[in-house]
């Protein structure tokens, strides 16, 4: 029989350091930290930064475990010992609630607590979204994997309407989905902003699009800073040649950015919520947007919308909103209202 809990006063939080769910983690482990709950943060795939380990490391216990992410692992039997690592870790730190993101690592733990799975993206929606096709055979495991996962946890969350409906399109549907938007403090952002455009993510994953942006940059009349990796940990790379690359940055530098910045942008091909869009939009940023569900469904009226593919139409919209004072401070001024949705 699952404990019944109010509130839960210890919490087992899967985190990477890859993505963003580390920036998700380390805002929820806060909220949750401050409430009383303590937090045990453990982590899989490529090791944190020093940085990252000192922030975790301020709001509850970070371990980690020598284990791939799903996404980066060949087979599946390279993630089979992960549902006793975590049971054993749950068991030793006596938590009462375990808080899984990827639904992957929901399949095959057998414990007495409960389970609770956020689906923040993963290979098959991913596919869907900006190659237009089925996961590849090869990875089809990966399919099967997370249906099991998201099947036998005891709460699956997902962090826009649009995304549980990819979500249900790949893995059936799920009588425990709740939609449970992404969250930011809100950040003020500066004044006075500067004539220019900035974008974040990681840049070598192909459904943050950022090579589109990257062709824009060359014909704006701001120029466009770029913050995020453009090597990642799978192979994969993207090669900005027109806009400034800032490379990878903090959490602080990145709010920094985007609340200095006159138009931030992203064009995103896939985004389960676009957590950078939301601290923009806190910032008082005037939105650029890749028109796709997800960021219709959370900015309409908020921000201007473009063809994701389009990198004429890029230029175009940002240069006209450059060139348009009062229209990039309406637009802030809404995003920023919207924002203290989240």
């Amino acid at each position: 029989m699952l404990r019944q809990l109010s509130q839960p006063r210890r919490v087992l939080m899967t985190v990477d350091a890859v993505g963003g769910v580390w920036r998700y983690a380390m805002d929820l482990g806060s909220g949750l930290a401050a409430a009383g709950t303590e937090i045990v943060f453990v982590g899989l795939g490529p090791r944190p930064s020093l940085a990252q380990r000192d922030e975790a490391d301020r709001i509850g216990k970070l371990l980690w475990l020598d284990l791939p992410l799903d996404w980066l692992a060949t087979d599946e039997a390279e993630l089979a010992p992960i549902p006793d690592a975590l049971a054993r870790v749950a068991e030793e730190h006596d938590v009462d609630l375990l808080h899984l993101n990827l639904p992957s690592q929901a399949a095959g733990l057998r414990l007495d607590r409960p389970v609770l799975v956020v689906a923040h993206s993963c290979v098959v929606t991913w596919f869907a979204a900006v190659r237009g096709t089925d996961v590849p055979a090869p990875w089809a495991w990966q399919r099967d994997l997370n249906a099991r996962g998201l099947h036998a946890a005891d709460a699956v969350l997902v962090p826009s309407r649009s995304h549980g409906r990819a979500v249900e399109a790949s893995y059936g549907s799920l009588r425990r989905l709740t939609v449970v938007a992404n969250a930011t403090a809100h950040h003020a952002g500066t004044a006075h902003k500067q004539p220019v455009v900035a974008a974040a993510g990681r840049w070598w994953d192909e459904g943050k699009n950022g090579a589109t942006l990257d062709r824009a940059a060359g014909f704006t009349d701001w120029p466009v800073l770029m913050a995020g990796a453009t090597q990642g940990p799978n192979g994969a790379a993207c090669d900005l040649r027109n806009a400034r690359a800032l490379g990878q940055l903090s959490g602080p530098q990145v709010r920094s950015l985007i609340g200095s910045a006159g138009i931030v942008a992203s064009p995103s091909l896939y985004e389960p919520f676009g957590l950078v869009a939301l601290e923009a939009a806190s910032a008082g940023a005037a939105l650029v947007l890749a028109d796709i569900p997800t960021y219709r469904e959370l900015w309409s009226g908020a921000a201007l919308f473009v063809p994701p593919r389009d990198a004429d139409a890029w230029t175009a919209t940002i240069n006209g909103l450059a060139a348009d004072d009062a229209e990039r401070e309406m637009l802030g001024a809404r995003a920023s209202a919207r924002a203290r949705l989240f």
